[in-house]
């Protein structure tokens, strides 16, 4: 499977919905506007003319300290400092604090086909809540196989191969007070350089498949307190048969990861066989991990430490074909 993410972008349309934003001027419908760029731009270094380094596809909002400046500027100046800036063809100027619209920005907005929006939200409110809002939309992303549960606070993704018991064990974990995200196929976006974010798509959302009963959904049958949208992946458990040749770490020194776009993920093993409780095995394993890498204690390394034993641990990474 091909584990180069897809480039993606997002209607202007979208945007103005979620946020409460109101069209001043749009050359076009907003939902043809198309926004591929997750930073964001308040063009005052553009205002004095300095252009170096300067992303003509990022959102430009204007606020208070923006209008502070150019209000120094005679009429001739603010034209021509807003005809280079909108010659440019930036996607988007948004106006925070409903401040209102220079006649020579509109002017030039209308000559260079620009959007101008305008909002009543503070400019630092607004520029983070736009940055945190396309990271997500427009996050590298992978689709892969497995399931996905929030067991005790800490996102688990399931993996396995078919037939391994990925949703009869994350349907025993339902039932036991966790709650559902994804099954079958798991949404993987890169939020940050640290962090992937776990989600399934729209038209399987709450869906699961147990063989011999078929399809249910879980929020109809567990209610809405059994299901979440997204979670933050803190954790890959792999279930795989067990093999009696194969060595499994019985005393978790050492740290394994597994790569996904990028970003190290704690993974653990699990052999399979029957008479396992795999639903307490995870609800342990979750809680250790827990332990381990937000607490800083791992278990097996006090265990040598105290038999003065050399509790110096390795660490291994693999990457997710």
């Amino acid at each position: 499977m091909n584990n180069t993410p897809a480039e993606f972008s997002i209607g202007l349309d979208i945007i103005m919905k979620e946020f409460g934003i109101e069209v001043v001027y749009s050359p076009k419908p907003p939902e043809e506007i198309i926004i591929e760029n997750n930073d964001i731009n308040r063009p005052g270094l553009q205002f004095a003319g300095f252009y170096e380094y300067f992303d003509n596809t990022r959102i430009q909002i204007v606020g208070k300290a923006e209008t502070a400046y150019l209000d120094r500027y005679t009429t001739e100046k603010k034209a021509a400092v807003f005809e280079k800036l909108l010659s440019t063809k930036p996607p988007v100027i948004i106006l925070a604090r409903e401040i209102e619209p220079y006649p020579e920005l509109m002017e030039s907005a209308k000559k260079h086909e620009v959007a101008v929006l305008t909002t009543q939200e503070s400019t630092s409110v607004l520029v983070s809540k736009l940055i945190a809002f396309l990271n997500l939309q427009l996050a590298p992303r992978i689709t892969r196989h497995g399931a996905f549960i929030e067991v005790y606070g800490e996102g688990m993704l399931i993996i396995g191969d078919s037939g391994s018991g990925k949703s009869e064990t994350a349907i025993e974990l339902i039932k036991r007070g966790h709650r559902f995200i994804a099954d079958d196929a798991v949404e993987i976006r890169k939020t940050s350089n640290i962090t992937l974010v776990g989600s399934s798509p729209d038209n399987i959302r709450h869906f699961l498949e147990l063989r011999g009963i078929g399809i249910i959904n879980v929020r109809q049958l567990f209610g809405v307190g059994a299901v979440k949208l997204t979670e933050k992946i803190n954790m890959v458990v792999e279930l795989e048969a067990w093999d009696k040749n194969k060595v499994y770490d019985r005393m978790g020194i050492d740290s394994h990861y597994i790569s996904i776009l990028g970003v190290k993920v704690p993974h653990l093993v699990i052999p399979v066989k029957p008479g396992r409780n795999l639903a307490i095995l995870l609800e342990v394993a979750a809680m250790n991990n827990r332990q381990k890498m937000k607490m800083g204690y791992n278990a097996g390394q006090d265990l040598l430490r105290q038999l003065g034993l050399n509790s110096e641990g390795v660490e291994t990474v693999t990457e997710w074909d």
